[in-house]
């Protein structure tokens, strides 16, 4: 056995190439049972990550779609609602005119029907005047003349 003394930091021997050998066996085991599974496992969760944005981006456009469509509904509906207002508002409207026109009409009937009756009655009480004035014509000239007329 020989003492080799050498000053040197490193010495090449056998040593070093069994380290050597050593540490591309570990690079190889540490790639096949870590970095390998780990990188596949990154780029999985990149392809998820942009898989959701993916997901979110159509899910925006979605719902601008859907608000869109929501405030097209929106607006057609508040359309036919006016629509429907006017045309009920007419309606009420030709409503009312029709049956001022026929209470217009009952009063004029009402009338003209309390018209005949008055005048009815103003005949009746005519010639009730007139008998009575007679009466009281014949009784005043025989006051007056103090004496009876012949009839």
């Amino acid at each position: 056995m020989e003492i080799i003394s050498s000053i040197a930091l490193i010495s090449i021997n056998e040593t070093l190439i069994v380290q050597v050998i050593s540490f591309l066996i570990f690079l190889y085991l540490i790639n096949r049972l870590m970095f390998r599974p780990l990188r596949n496992e990154m780029a999985d969760r990149d392809t998820y990550v942009e898989q959701v944005r993916s997901d979110i981006d159509q899910a925006k456009i979605e719902i601008k779609s859907l608000s869109s469509q929501i405030r097209e509904q929106e607006a057609e509906v508040k359309k036919e609602a006016f629509d429907l207002k006017n045309q009920r508002e007419e309606i009420g409207s030709q409503r009312a005119k029709e049956i001022f026109a026929e209470v217009r009409q009952e009063i004029a009937d009402i009338s003209a029907g309390v018209q005949a009756e008055i005048d009815v009655k103003i005949a009746e009480a005519r010639q009730s005047l007139q008998g009575e004035s007679e009466a009281l014509a014949v009784e005043i000239i025989e006051k007056i003349l103090d004496r009876r007329q012949r009839t």
